[in-house]
């Protein structure tokens, strides 16, 4: 590449820091040359140098150029209106070169999340949450057990300044109806759905629309994500696209939309991008990652947030406190919280009612009302009177309890005390609560002394106690009401009927459910696909699938849509009356649908065509499912390999372990036990012997199961050092307490206790229980042979490890030793017992007598 450049020195110094200049190029193919732009105070200079080289140079130049100068307020697109002149022009050849893409992946440009360092510029879906193999990042603080709380974390209120002023902006963003509405945003929220099946043109028309949304309108997108994954991996797409950057606005929605969830480690990112973005954090933002970090149950990481707050040097307000608060409450560290409030007050930050209501949360939370009636009480004393949450949170806990006196008493004392008079929220409250914890009358009662005083409840709050009644099997209560309902003009909707259909369904009322989804019909309520869903389940509970699969096969005709649950629930219902045919049938119809059934509906399918001996069809249809891409694991496979085994097919069952294999799907600790008993069961012994060491190399624990399997076969055939040297083996992996008690009883079931006399020093190292039931064995072997003195010899050894043998079973041993002649024997072995205080010595006399 040969330049011939007029400003050598002015390209030189900004080649070398470009952050340092308020100058730029600008690449035009079309002239081979770059154009140098120098923005001064009231107008632009332009001059051209040319040079020689391949026009995609001079894309990839410009494209260090513009990212460059993004990074500077006075370089924006709105000095030079043209210079996004050749933005499509270059769109469309990055797209096409194969070239561009590699630069691309090279992670090249303004790219959010290269800077974070944790993604590599890869497509749409490729950015997931993951744990971090890193170190930890120095402000996280590292990771420590959550049971504890440092009180360090508390020191952040030491920054708080002493005039310090309650009435601060709390900034939340709050997205319009017409915001959400507007036609880019659905068309991007279009594309997003179609993520799986993305190419080169969808991807550039998502980049021409990316450039054309407003801030909030990026954030309407973020927040219509019904996956908030999915959001996050836009986030980060989104920050990679040429000259296009996050709006701070865009960063807090992010936030929000993390902090419903539990992906902690994407919002700690997005904190993270912001300070090398240059954002300003507020307090709010730090809120944000606090709860995320607790719903993922990391209440330490959570508090260590207030740490990153002091080492930031950003000032706690009282949001940020009531957060804190709220945090540990729902860890349920009440005392930690209490003394979180006392170091508010010394430093100046005066809790407020939110502040109360989060502790009052946190006393019903513990069953500690008469603390939580105590602390509202308090409240006036403290400058700050309760409001209506404080005393619906104590309700709640009361409708819980059924304790239906203590909250009418509380509505007085809420009236009487503080003026606070019940409204339409306070009696919605009561019923959902009640409804909630299945006490369905008092819930019906409030609802009417609700509608005596002329506060109108809405149908959500009929379905709750409609759902109440149901979950109670009351069904003609629950009729009555959804009745009662139509004749106050106040119609049931389409969850209302569902709700009752369903609760039909489950007391086998059929007939009386068909009836219901009439009165739907008549009604002008339309039923939907959760309303056929509950029937058809209705029918598979009382053996009439297959009426079940005639009425989803006539969903068309009643303009209804099966979905995944649907079929699932059909073929369940099948499966369960044996027509395993038909609920093959119903799966391949789901799939062609584009539904997939779950590895658990996959594998009771294949354990039901097991167990009528359908071994190949159960195989065709795991490989069907295979083909159409649904999620078979190795669970599945092992169940179909178990079924050949038990069918004596051990060859089928090797093909089918390649074939797990060749779909990638690595088999476990089960699978390999299937076929090591199987083998072993072939006396294929030597193959059985290879596969446990092939387990045992991929890192997989044995289980007891595995160790009965291989003790049983080796002992079968008599092979006890085979067994001993793969035992060893198999402990260093994982230690199994009972494993040479289950070689010695083994060795005794198959008539070989002269083996396992080699092996009780190994079972009498612990002296329990379950050794000397073993040794009873063993002794109990003896005697079957004909080898009292054997038998004489493990009690003996069992006395010496202070194991006291069956004094019944011993007199046996000592009879037996009688009949042979050895006296000695039998006279000592009795005497262990007496000198043990076991018999007295006058009852040794009669048993030598």
């Amino acid at each position: 590449m040969s330049f011939t450049f007029n400003y050598f020195s002015s390209i030189g110094k900004l080649l070398n820091s470009p952050q340092k200049f308020t100058t730029f190029f600008q690449l035009c193919p079309c002239n081979f040359c770059i154009q140098h732009v120098s923005v001064g105070k009231d107008q632009i200079f332009r001059q051209n140098c040319n040079f020689l080289a391949h026009p995609f140079v001079y894309f990839v130049f410009n494209s260090f150029f513009s990212s460059s100068s993004s990074t500077h307020d006075c370089l924006s697109s709105s000095i030079n209106p043209n210079f996004n002149g050749h933005d499509g022009e270059r769109d469309r050849i990055f797209d096409n070169n194969d070239e561009f893409n590699k630069f691309r992946q090279m992670g090249s440009g303004n790219s959010e999340c290269n800077d974070d360092g944790s993604h590599e510029n890869g497509g749409f879906d490729e950015i997931m949450e993951e744990e971090e193999d890193e170190e930890v990042d120095v402000e996280d603080g590292g990771e420590h057990r959550d049971s504890d709380v440092d009180e360090n974390d508390f020191k952040v209120l030491d920054l708080v300044k002493r005039n310090y002023s309650e009435n601060e902006e709390i900034w939340r963003i709050e997205i319009e109806e017409d915001e959400i509405r507007h036609p880019l945003v659905k068309e991007i929220c279009r594309l997003i759905e179609r993520r799986s099946t993305w190419n080169t043109k969808l991807e550039f028309d998502m980049r021409q629309l990316l450039r054309s949304l407003k801030p909030r309108q990026v954030c309407a997108v973020l927040q219509s994500q019904s996956d908030e994954r999915v959001a996050l991996d836009f986030f980060y797409w989104a920050g990679r696209q040429w000259r296009y950057r996050h709006d701070p606005v865009v960063y807090y929605m992010m936030l929000q939309v993390l902090s419903k969830t539990k992906l902690c480690q994407g919002a700690r990112r997005v904190l993270r991008l912001m300070v090398r973005r240059g954002i300003a954090r507020r307090p709010e933002a730090f809120a944000h990652v606090m709860v995320s970090y607790s719903r993922a149950g990391k209440l330490r990481n959570a508090m260590q947030v207030l740490t990153m707050m002091q080492k930031a040097g950003i000032e706690p307000n009282l949001m940020i406190c009531n957060t804190a608060i709220h945090v540990l409450i729902m860890a349920n560290k009440m005392e930690k919280a209490l003394r979180f409030l006392e170091r508010m007050k010394l430093v100046g930050i005066n809790p407020n009612v939110v502040t109360y209501n989060c502790l009052i949360k946190g006393y019903c939370n513990l069953c500690r009302v008469d603390d939580a009636m105590e602390l509202i009480a308090e409240m006036p004393s403290k400058g700050c009177s309760p409001d209506k949450v404080s005393y619906h949170s104590v309700m709640g806990y009361l409708c819980k309890e059924k304790r239906i006196k203590d909250v009418r008493d509380l509505m007085e004392t809420m009236m009487k005390d503080h003026k606070l008079l019940p409204d339409q929220v306070t009696y919605i409250t009561l019923i959902h609560m009640l409804s909630k914890h299945g006490h369905a009358d008092e819930a019906l009662e409030f609802l009417t002394e609700a509608e005596e005083r002329r506060f109108q409840v809405d149908k959500v709050g009929y379905s709750a106690i409609v759902d109440s009644f149901c979950k109670q099997g009351r069904m003609d209560r629950a009729k009555e009401i959804v009745n009662d309902m139509i004749g106050k003009g106040c119609s049931p909707d389409v969850v209302t009927y569902t709700t009752v259909v369903n609760g039909l369904c489950k007391v086998g009322k059929i007939d009386e459910a068909k009836k219901m989804l009439q009165q739907m019909y008549k009604h002008g309520c339309k039923p939907n696909t959760v309303t056929y869903t509950a029937l058809l389940n209705g029918f598979c509970q009382n053996e009439n699938s297959l009426e079940a699969r005639e009425m989803m096969n006539m969903s068309e005709e009643d303009f209804w849509t099966p979905n995944a649950i649907t079929y699932s629930v059909v073929m369940h219902g099948l499966r369960r009356e044996g027509k395993l045919s038909e609920a093959c049938d119903v799966v391949r119809e789901m799939l062609a649908k584009g539904y997939f059934p779950t590895p658990v509906e996959i594998n009771l399918l294949i354990k039901s065509l097991c167990l009528i001996e359908k071994f190949h069809e159960a195989k065709q249809f795991v490989e069907e499912c295979l083909k159409k891409g649904c999620a078979v694991n190795a669970v599945n496979f092992t169940t179909l390999i178990h079924g050949f085994c038990q069918n004596n097919d051990i060859e089928a069952a090797l093909s089918l372990l390649d074939d797990m294999y060749l779909n990638n799907k690595h088999p476990d600790t089960v699978t390999f036990t299937v076929i090591i008993d199987a083998l072993g069961k072939k006396g294929r012994i030597e193959e059985a012997t290879e596969f446990t060491m092939k387990m045992l190399k991929k890192g997989l624990d044995p289980t007891p199961v595995t160790y009965r399997a291989v003790i049983h076969q080796y002992c079968k055939m008599g092979r006890v050092e085979d067994l001993i040297k793969l035992l060893d083996k198999m402990l260093l992996r994982k230690t199994c307490r009972t494993a040479y008690n289950q070689v010695i009883e083994k060795l005794c079931y198959f008539g070989n206790p002269g083996e396992a006399d080699k092996l009780v020093n190994k079972v009498l190292r612990t002296a329990s229980r379950i050794d000397a039931n073993t040794c009873h064995i063993l002794i109990q072997s003896h005697l079957s042979k004909g080898v009292p003195l054997s038998a004489y010899r493990v009690a003996c050894r069992m006395f010496n490890r202070n194991i006291i043998p069956d004094i019944k079973l011993c007199e046996k041993v000592s009879k037996k030793l009688v009949l042979e002649g050895k006296l000695e024997e039998a006279d000592n072995l009795m005497l262990r017992f007496v000198e043990r205080g076991n018999i007295s010595p006058q009852i040794h006399q009669n048993l030598q007598v």
